[in-house]
C-alpha cells in the first residue's frame, strides 16, 4: 500500500514509518512537492496517484462537511491523530504513537474491504507511565551488580 503523510505532520516521521513499514511506500506531501495544497485536492490527487491511505494531524476534517464528502470521496483510508502537548515533548509522544500503531493498522487496512477512518490513540503524557528511573547504589539490579 501507499501512505501519505499530511504536511501537518513533521517530515520526521518518514524514515522511521518507512522502517516499520518496509513493504509499504511512504511519502511525505513536502517530497512529492504538494506542499500548499489545500485538503480537498489532497485528498482527490493522492487518490489519483495511487496513494491508499493518508495519515493527518487535521482532527477538525470530520467536522466539515466538505472535508468529510472530499475524504469519502476520495476512498483513502483516513489515519488521523492528535498531539496533545505543543513542543518537542508533544511531537516525540504524537510521532511515538504513530510509529507504534501504523503496522497494526496496515495489516487491518490491508484486510479491509472498503475505506476505513482510524483515530491513533496518544500516548499518555504522564513520564513516569512511560519509563522508571533506579538508582543502582540504593537499588542494584541484580546480584552482579559491582558495588
Amino acid at each position: 500500500m501507499r501512505v501519505l503523510i499530511d504536511e501537518d505532520t513533521a517530515v520526521q516521521l518518514l524514515g522511521p514509518l518507512a522502517h516499520v513499514l518496509p513493504r509499504h511506500q511512504v511519502d511525505h506531501i513536502t517530497r512529492i512537492k504538494w506542499a500548499g495544497k489545500k485538503d480537498r485536492s489532497v485528498l482527490a490527487d493522492a487518490k489519483r496517484a495511487g496513494y491508499d491511505v493518508i495519515i493527518t494531524k487535521d482532527r477538525n476534517q470530520l467536522s466539515d462537511p466538505r472535508e468529510c464528502d472530499a475524504i469519502k470521496r476520495s476512498g483513502l483510508h483516513h489515519v488521523r491523530y492528535r498531539q496533545r502537548q505543543e513542543g518537542a515533548y508533544g511531537l516525540g509522544l504524537a510521532l511515538g504513537a504513530i510509529i507504534s500503531a501504523m503496522p497494526k493498522v496496515m495489516e487491518e487496512l490491508e484486510a479491509s474491504n472498503g475505506q476505513r477512518l482510524v483515530r491513533i490513540v496518544a500516548l499518555d503524557p504522564t513520564p513516569a507511565r512511560r519509563f522508571e528511573i533506579t538508582d543502582p547504589k540504593r537499588d542494584p539490579p541484580s546480584p552482579y551488580w559491582p558495588r
